[in-house]
């Protein structure tokens, strides 16, 4: 049944009736809403036609008990490999009778669904990666493949030894003029492909990314399609060592792998060729720059900020919040009853902040997702001139966005108590998948310090001196670096940091000091003797905290313009308007020295900021239940016993654990170990 109009799917057993009733506690809230919830779903999914879609999909996939969840908490590392590959199998079975399309929303919908235990994840990452970096008649080859699972492949980038450093990878390709072959080859035990997903039982193919070796001469990294497993019965191909890595903290279905190359000739055609080339002589051409190989992780980057990272925080808040409203603990005054616990102002604390990431980074994603989508073109046509700025974008925000998330879901986390920790609370799975985001597709650290390093050169782009080659315009992101600063914070009263010109331009300020003392920092040592690597080691904390600034920045004007195109939708926009204020508030608060460092804000303007916050955050109190419905997760994709849309968690919980094997199977260790040692003290007595 529907709750109300547009809400998450609520689905009964009819042989409970505490299923067919909503919690009091949560129903109040949603009595009290200031907006109308099903219309921001809408433009957070752009577009209501976008809504109806998703939840067709979501129906389909719901009514079907393959993709059931209400065993992936107790199921063995194989079990889960299994079931996930038995729902992509099921996916794409629906797919093919709908006429789902590759990358359709249709697709993405159903992904949203199942929320992610899918099996098979890299052979998209494969697909994108052809797409990207191959030629129109290798993309005309490989595609149609990868469409019909006639192949199935994967992504090999990282090795047990190296990871984020591309250029230190040991996989080596060195072409072979008389036979017009590569030979592909793992020369240490640390080049040996490690993490791969997919890789350990399931593809027949990897996309190996190597260092390219002709004519004599290196020249780096690029990617290679390699087949892996015979297409007749699966097995290793010769030259071929494959397995798979053991268990993980989370991502039990995506069958991590390793890989090792022994001499594997394949055929000249097989290196992807857009952007260079190996002519049959082994005469190597170049078509790009040397960071446009890098091209198919940024498309994956991108892709992986709406499609998984921030997602796993949106869900986060859902389960907690709605866990707050339910849960009573202890009274606000004492003669009155157990307060709800979102009512006190430390669990608001914890939890607010967290809601409003969530909105601000699903802006920030949509805003690099427009970007990207106006670049993407361009740059397979080799015109690379945006390709540094969607780099250091795509890389900042994927590491700010990961860092954050990971944070908010572990605090999300533990404002749940002790049924936080249960599994059935569905969060530790969210904080350990989301932990996971911080490395792949790049560390963290590694992509700020990337994002850093655009950030210098466009302050002394924007630096250069008067009389010298004419200025090109700075790109957009970076544009504030020659916008008028104000030295001093010109606000006074709480209202006062609450309107959007003034916090963005306080993040502008502090964002513009980093850098140009990181910059600064970096001369200095340069000018004192040191080189340039040795300069660069020995700044890269002032540069870390820069590219943080910079991305916090980013944020916050992306989520200001997005709230400036809501005009027509003012109670919407109020609401939204005062998670953008906690966000850039939280932000100043959590970060006050940066603020403080040069008298841009003065000790007692920081507790007006402090004295804002805390009004704002008590405002979005008392939407935060409608502000996390918005967010349409059905129960079945958050797979929660404290975040179900009826908020009946105890009853649920209690249910659930009815289920477990360790209730409904026997004790075999009764009869091995507790029954002799019971039984062994009878003789005594």
């Amino acid at each position: 049944m529907q709750a109300r109009m547009g809400s998450p799917v609520h689905r009964v057993s009819m042989g409970d009736t505490w299923s067919r009733k909503v919690n009091p506690d949560i129903e109040s809230e949603r009595h009290q809403q200031s907006f109308d919830v099903e219309r921001l779903t809408s433009i957070l999914d752009g577009g209501a036609q976008n809504t109806d879609l998703r939840r067709k999909v979501e129906s389909i996939i719901h009514s079907d008990p393959v993709f059931s969840l209400k065993d992936n908490y107790f199921m063995t590392q194989y079990e889960c490999y299994e079931a996930a590959l038995k729902k992509k199998f099921h996916i794409q079975m629906i797919a093919q009778r709908l006429g789902w399309l590759e990358d359709s929303r249709e697709l993405r919908y159903a992904y949203r669904a199942v929320s992610g235990d899918l099996g098979l994840s890299l052979h998209h990452i494969f697909l994108k990666a052809i797409r990207s970096l191959g030629s129109e008649e290798q993309i005309a080859k490989w595609a149609p493949l990868c469409d019909k699972f006639q192949i199935i492949a994967t992504y090999a980038q990282t090795e047990l030894g190296h990871g984020t450093y591309l250029q230190g990878l040991e996989t080596k390709a060195t072409y072979s003029t008389d036979t017009q072959e590569f030979v592909v080859h793992s020369p240490t035990i640390t080049a040996t492909k490690w993490w791969p997903g997919d890789l350990g039982r399931s593809a027949t193919h990897a996309l190996v990314q190597a260092q390219l070796i002709c004519s004599g001469a290196q020249r780096g990294m690029h990617a290679f399609i390699v087949p892996i497993r015979s297409l007749q019965d699966h097995t290793p191909l010769p030259g071929i060592t494959v397995g798979n890595i053991g268990p993980k903290m989370n991502f039990e279905h995506t069958d991590n792998g390793f890989l090792r190359l022994d001499h594997v000739r394949i055929p000249r055609e097989n290196m992807l060729n857009r952007f260079a080339q190996v002519l049959p002589d082994g005469t190597y051409v170049t078509l790009g720059t040397a960071q446009s190989n890098y091209l198919a992780m940024v498309v994956s980057r991108v892709e992986l900020l709406l499609g998984e990272i921030v997602p796993l925080l949106q869900k986060a808040c859902v389960i907690a919040i709605r866990y707050s409203v339910i849960r009573r603990q202890s009274q606000l005054r004492p003669s009155g009853p157990e307060a709800k616990v979102l009512d006190y102002q430390t669990q608001q604390q914890k939890l607010l902040p967290q809601l409003a990431t969530a909105y601000a980074f699903h802006f920030a994603a949509h805003g690099l997702l427009d970007f990207f989508q106006r670049s993407y073109s361009a740059i397979l046509h080799r015109d690379f001139s945006r390709l540094p700025e969607l780099h250091a974008l795509s890389a900042g925000i994927k590491a700010m966005t990961s860092d954050f998330c990971t944070q908010g879901t572990e605090l999300c986390r533990r404002a749940c108590g002790g049924h936080g920790y249960s599994q059935l609370s569905g969060l530790p799975s969210l904080v350990t998948r989301v932990t996971a985001s911080c490395t792949y597709e790049g560390d963290n650290t590694v992509l700020y310090l990337q994002t850093a390093r655009f950030l210098v050169k466009s302050y002394l782009q924007a630096q250069a001196a008067p009389g010298s080659t004419p200025k090109r315009p700075l790109p957009q992101s970076v544009a504030y670096l020659t916008a008028p600063d104000l030295a001093r914070c010109p606000a006074r009263r709480a209202a006062d940091f609450l309107q959007p010109e003034m916090y963005t331009r306080a993040w502008a300020h502090v964002a513009v000091r980093l850098i140009k003392d990181s910059v600064h920092q970096l001369q200095a040592r340069l000018q004192s003797g040191a080189d340039k690597h040795e300069a660069w080691n020995g700044t890269t904390v002032i540069h870390l905290q820069a590219a943080k600034a910079h991305c916090y920045y980013v944020t916050v004007k992306s989520f200001t313009e997005a709230l400036e195109k809501l005009e027509n939708e003012p109670a919407i926009q109020q609401a939204l308007k005062r998670l953008c204020d906690l966000f850039a508030l939280h932000g100043i608060l959590s970060n006050a020295g940066d603020f403080l460092h040069d008298g841009f804000l003065s000790g007692a303007q920081a507790d007006v900021v402090r004295t804002a916050y805390l009004d704002v955050l008590l405002l979005v109190r008392k939407d935060a239940i409608s502000l996390t419905d918005a967010f349409d997760f059905t129960d079945q994709c958050l797979n929660s016993a404290l975040g179900c849309y009826d908020g009946n968690v105890y009853e649920r919980l209690f249910h659930w654990v009815q289920k477990a094997p360790a209730n409904t199977q026997g004790n075999p260790a009764y009869e091995k170990y507790l029954r002799p040692l019971l039984q062994s003290w009878r003789s005594k007595l």
